[in-house]
């Protein structure tokens, strides 16, 4: 009888040294996932910042290259008082054409200075205490008024040093000089935005010591004689000295002096945030902080800024440095909402409000 041999095939299985292997997809390692998420994440991020340049693209074309005049004069003022974005009206306009603009909104120099006066009636305890803030608003704006009684209260506050070193934000102004109230003040070299506030603009006075700036250059001064009468006009470091100022700054323009507003063609500017600095005939010293470059708070012109300080009853008034610099303090607290998208900015001086027992 013959056998039969039954071969039984059987398929190899691969054996590891560790036990069966088991096959199907192989997992990718938690680093190339992550890699693809953070991959995703940007492409998200760069198609949303494409839509919202060509949305600000359009927008800006339609404004200039739209039927409203007005509103694309308007926008080449804004822009062309900020120190970055002075280019944004170049890519629409000629130079001719933005200087022709410009000059059709405009404050009109003037040549007189805050006339010598005596000194102001005295006021009782309660009324040199008396500091109050009240809200002003317009079509397109929102800000601050400071009315402090007392003008000997407010002083300037400086860089102990002009050499180049950073400035510094007003809230440490604020802490250092013990000051219940300040704002900006003075303008400085800021080319391209990125300015370290180090470098004032035309003069800086603290103490009647001339600190920053030539005595034979002329600029635009803003500041207190020995009387605390708000002095503003043209001049040079060597005229603020022997007019007797204890402290100034410089910037511009001027709005009212002796009284008189000055003249103003359109709107006097754009709508940007704005710090502009008065005085009563009592005395009284008037600081105002305008919000701009926000949904609720636009900006305000020259024209809008000068007629508030009328409306306040200024005798003198003028224009500190704005834009993302514009900020008010008052005991302790931040009353506006910069412009800056870093912050506070670094300056070379602040308008500074003592507290009562300073000088009494």
């Amino acid at each position: 009888m013959s056998s039969v041999k039954e071969a039984v095939r059987t398929e190899a299985k691969p054996v590891s040294a560790n036990g069966p292997s088991i096959r199907g997809r192989r997992e990718k390692p938690k680093s190339r996932k992550a890699l693809r998420i953070v991959g995703r994440v940007f492409a998200v991020l760069g198609v949303f910042l494409l839509a919202v340049i060509v949305l600000v693209v359009g927008a800006v074309t339609v404004i200039c290259k739209g039927p409203s005049s007005s509103a694309a004069e308007v926008f080449v003022n804004t822009v062309m008082e900020t120190s970055a974005a002075k280019f944004v009206a170049r890519i629409y306009y000629s130079e001719d054409e933005v200087n022709a603009i410009l000059r059709k909104y405009s404050v009109i120099e003037t040549n007189e200075v805050t006339q010598p006066s005596l000194p102001f009636d005295p006021l009782d305890e309660k009324e040199k205490d008396e500091i109050l803030v009240e809200e002003v608003v317009g079509s397109t704006f929102r800000g601050r008024m400071m009315i402090v009684r007392d003008p000997s209260r407010v002083r300037v506050a400086a860089l102990s040093v002009y050499d180049g070193r950073p400035g510094k934000k007003v809230e440490d102004f604020y802490a250092e000089s013990g000051a219940i109230a300040a704002i900006n003040a003075g303008g400085f070299e800021d080319i391209g935005g990125v300015g370290n506030g180090g470098t004032p603009l035309g003069i800086v006075i603290r103490d009647s010591k001339l600190l920053y700036g030539s005595r034979s250059s002329t600029s635009t001064v803003i500041g207190f004689d020995q009387n605390d009468v708000l002095v503003v006009g043209n001049m040079t470091g060597q005229q603020a000295l022997d007019r007797g100022l204890r402290d100034a700054i410089s910037f511009g323009p001027v709005f009212i002096v002796n009284g008189k507003a000055v003249d103003i063609t359109g709107n006097g500017g754009g709508l940007n945030p704005r710090t502009v600095i008065g005085q009563r005939a009592d005395g009284a010293v008037l600081l105002l902080v305008i919000d701009g470059r926000q949904a609720s708070s636009l900006g305000a012109s020259y024209k809008d800024c000068a007629q508030i300080m009328l409306d306040y009853g200024a005798v003198n008034a003028a224009n500190l440095d704005g834009g993302s610099s514009s900020m008010m303090m008052y005991n302790g607290e931040i009353l506006n909402v910069s412009a800056s998208l870093y912050g506070s900015r670094r300056l070379p001086d602040a308008i500074i409000v003592m507290p009562k027992s300073d000088g009494q």
